[in-house]
């Protein structure tokens, strides 16, 4: 048994995003951490999709995200776009650049991204994806992971996997 293993993952460092989906007319957006660069050329991101969410039916049908980096004073969206929930977007500034995926203009910065291709990975699916545009929006620095508490009610999901 491994104990405290949610206390263990947070000391990994990553930081807190804003993922924004789209398909055609349909958008969302939601909170991830699971984020990480995994190629210089091209350059690539991947991040980690619960498949069962609205938003990855988007994302497998659109096959363009955003990836909006949260400041460390962010908690509050980071709560808002990490719920379940209709027009999540409705009362936040939106842009588009190269692919019309949603930039969430509070951001820090943003991933404009064409996905490569997907590939599991237990629960979740890992979105591979090109960075075909990015731009620092704002100043500050990232949230880290280990700064959200249990906002994402880990603690709870290992319980069953221990």
């Amino acid at each position: 048994m491994i104990k405290n293993i949610d206390d263990v993952f947070k000391s990994l460092t990553h930081g807190v995003y804003v993922i924004g989906v789209r398909d055609d007319e349909r958008q969302n957006a939601f909170t991830a951490a699971w984020v990480m660069q995994v190629s210089h050329t091209p350059p690539l991101l991947a991040f980690s999709i619960n498949p069962k969410h609205y938003s990855y039916q988007l994302l497998k049908a659109g096959k363009i995200c955003t990836v909006n980096v949260l400041a460390e004073t962010q908690i509050v969206l980071a709560e808002h776009f990490g719920q379940s929930g209709k027009d999540k977007m409705a009362d936040f500034q939106w842009h588009q650049d190269k692919t019309g995926a949603p930039i969430l203009l509070a951001s820090l910065a943003y991933f404009d991204c064409q996905v490569s291709h997907f590939t599991e990975a237990g629960d979740h699916v890992i979105a591979i994806c090109e960075v075909l545009g990015a731009a620092r929006v704002n100043h500050g620095r990232p949230m880290l992971y280990s700064q959200t508490g249990d906002l994402d009610g880990s603690s709870e999901l290992y319980l069953d996997s221990l």
